[in-house]
């Protein structure tokens, strides 16, 4: 007889499993490299289509969107701070920090853990 969590790990989720899905949910953020604002767009939606069947996924997406909304206020921030001249080096490390956080995010979501990503202000708990 199967367990509920052998059932869970069974589930697919796009046709991927739990881990796989999680990890490429962090790494969708980069889809705005080719498409623009898919990297906003596509997080998203992969969180709303299955966030309700999965705590782990929840968990991630909540994670991830509350990244991508705190890089946005980081980055107005950093703007208006350009004509202090220390917007310029707060904008270059955002951008480095952008391409780090999705990486780790996705490693560890494949590893099974559920990273929060460090500075990003907590609006979905």
């Amino acid at each position: 007889m199967e367990t509920t969590e052998n059932k869970q790990n069974d589930k697919q989720f796009w046709g991927m499993d739990e881990k796989n899905y999680s990890m490429l949910m962090h790494l969708s953020q980069f889809g705005g490299f080719i498409v623009p604002l898919a990297g906003l767009i596509m997080p998203i939606v992969m969180w709303l289509t299955n966030n309700k069947e999965s705590e782990t996924i929840d968990a991630h997406g909540k994670n991830i969107i509350n990244w991508m909304i705190s890089s946005v206020i980081y980055a107005i921030i950093s703007a208006v701070l350009i004509f202090i001249y220390v917007g310029i080096g707060l904008l270059i490390i955002l951008v480095i920090i952008e391409i780090i956080f999705p990486i780790v995010g996705g490693i560890k979501a494949n590893r099974g853990e559920v990273w929060k990503y460090p500075l990003a202000i907590r609006f979905f708990k």
